[in-house]
């Protein structure tokens, strides 16, 4: 059964944001659809699929290390979506075969304007190769049983924008995210939400508005300047997940410590999770204040409980843990 985009406030993918207990939080508070973070195919192919025991997740392993490259759990099944970066067909189907049993939809990445995504011809880069892209993304379409999209910035013109996601149109994706932005674009530029609009006008599938919202209600906002079937937001919900509630945003500090009790839960990479917090806090407040120092100096999950209070938190999952006496990947290998 495919991905329904119509009527949907989704969690855009973020680099190091869109971990599990990220995506995990932005549901609880209403996020319909939830993106992981981008995941280059080179480095989803290195990895091993695994069952932990311990956390009750499907983990993507990289070969001859521990390192966690993606995590997912049946909860969230139906609605996570995992954006791959790309610049091969056959390259791409491999690596979406590793994964594709486990989640919802995939979407690849065609609108992030970093270096380290545009390298090798993948994210933005995509952009200026259509015949490329219609490859992709028929490649995936035809050999999936799952959803398949793709998320494109707008290029120099609108009428070129158009014509591109005509493009899309044609290679039967589900959907297809447009960020009002180009790619010279920096996030202080406002969203051309007009620019939105021409593609929702040319296209019959759905389109996924995102650009510039920070409240709950920016989502109607949007969606009534754009006419988009969806909406997406990213640095709203990075700074507070809780702007997917429709009660209002939470708490900025309630917030966090939600976040670090979901990231001791499912074992986050301690990176992503101290990337996490300064994203938070850089918003409200200054990372040179003693709450930005202090995460950086935290070593460990532990750390981080200390640091917000959760202690007792921390202490009763690791006693949860260590009644597993098995290492959690002992004996489980599905495949790589």
């Amino acid at each position: 059964m495919e991905l329904q985009y119509r009527g949907k406030h989704i969690l855009a993918p973020m680099v190091r944001v869109g971990t599990l207990p990220f995506r995990m939080l932005a549901a609880e508070y209403g996020a319909d659809i939830t993106y992981g973070e981008e995941i280059i195919d080179h480095r989803l192919l290195r990895c091993t699929r695994k069952i932990n025991k311990m956390l009750g997740t499907v983990d993507l392993v990289e070969k001859g290390t521990d390192s966690v490259v993606f995590r997912t759990c049946d909860e969230e099944k139906s609605r996570v979506v995992f954006q791959i970066g790309t610049s091969d067909a056959v390259r791409a189907l491999q690596a979406a075969n590793l994964v594709s049993s486990d989640i919802a939809a995939i979407d690849v990445n065609m609108g992030c304007p970093k270096s380290f995504s545009m390298s090798g011809g993948m994210g933005a880069a995509l952009l200026s190769k259509p015949d490329l892209i219609h490859d992709i993304l028929t490649t995936l379409k035809r050999n999936l049983n799952i959803s398949v999209t793709c998320k494109i910035r707008l290029l120099k013109t609108h009428h070129d924008t158009v014509e591109l996601a005509r493009r899309i149109e044609k290679t039967g994706v589900a959907a297809i995210a447009v960020h009002g932005r180009k790619v010279a674009d920096r996030p202080r530029d406002p969203a051309q939400w007009d620019g939105i609009a021409e593609v929702v006008s040319a296209l019959s599938i759905p389109v996924i508005a995102n650009g510039d919202v920070f409240e709950y209600s920016d989502f109607q906002r949007i969606k009534d300047a754009t006419g988009a079937s969806s909406v997406m937001v990213g640095r709203g919900a990075c700074w507070n997940p809780s702007v997917f509630r429709s009660e209002g945003k939470l708490f900025w500090e309630d917030v966090k410590r939600e976040y670090v009790k979901k990231s001791i839960e499912w074992d986050n990479d301690l990176k992503c999770t101290k990337h996490t917090l300064r994203e938070m806090i850089v918003h409200y407040s200054c990372l040179e204040f003693p709450e930005g120092k202090g995460i950086n100096c935290c070593c460990s999950l532990s750390d981080i409980a200390d640091m917000y209070g959760e202690r007792d938190f921390y202490t009763e999952v690791v006693a949860k843990r260590s009644q597993c006496r098995v290492h959690p990947f002992a004996g489980i290998n599905c495949g790589s």
